[in-house]
């Protein structure tokens, strides 16, 4: 036998390439800087607002609840049990107001909410529309079926 044959060689081994990790790794320094929260009260500002539709005659715009990502506990969530909940959920942030909405003294005595509250409305109540970072709901004023201060406070309750 050779030394050339023996595991002992000098020849250098080549070593093992993952070209799917440095694939991951790529497209995670690249899409460090585009990943965006999803829309809250507490992130969106008056540019985002801005920018949103105005609601006409007697319909609201709302913002729907996002639930946390991650538990007290430090659980995260998958990403489809939050999408999940994201479409499922029944309380919204009221941003914008049309101008017509409670104006119906014969329908409504005083308005059932405003600009800034949290309301709770049906399931598949509005129309959604997809806007970058979620969704926004545009609802009848007379779908508003109450208001809520804290939506987590919600959670823990059912």
């Amino acid at each position: 036998m050779s030394k050339e044959t023996l595991s002992t060689s000098v020849k250098e081994i080549p070593k093992i390439k993952l070209g799917l990790q440095d694939k991951y790794e790529e497209e995670k320094q690249i899409n460090v800087g585009s990943v965006k929260e999803p829309l809250h009260p507490d992130n969106i500002g008056t540019d985002t607002v801005d920018e949103l539709p105005e609601p006409a005659g007697y319909r609201i715009l709302v913002l729907p609840f996002t639930p946390r990502e991650k538990t007290k506990g430090g659980i995260l969530f998958s990403q489809e049990s939050l999408d999940k909940a994201r479409i499922a959920t029944t309380c919204g942030y009221v941003l914008k107001m049309g101008d017509l909405a409670y104006k119906d003294q014969d329908k409504f005595g005083e308005p059932w909410c405003k600009k800034g509250d949290w309301v709770i409305f049906a399931r598949y109540a509005g129309s959604r529309l997809p806007i970058e970072g979620g969704e926004v709901r545009i609802l009848n004023d007379d779908e508003v079926l109450g208001t809520v201060k804290d939506p987590e406070s919600l959670l823990h309750l059912i």
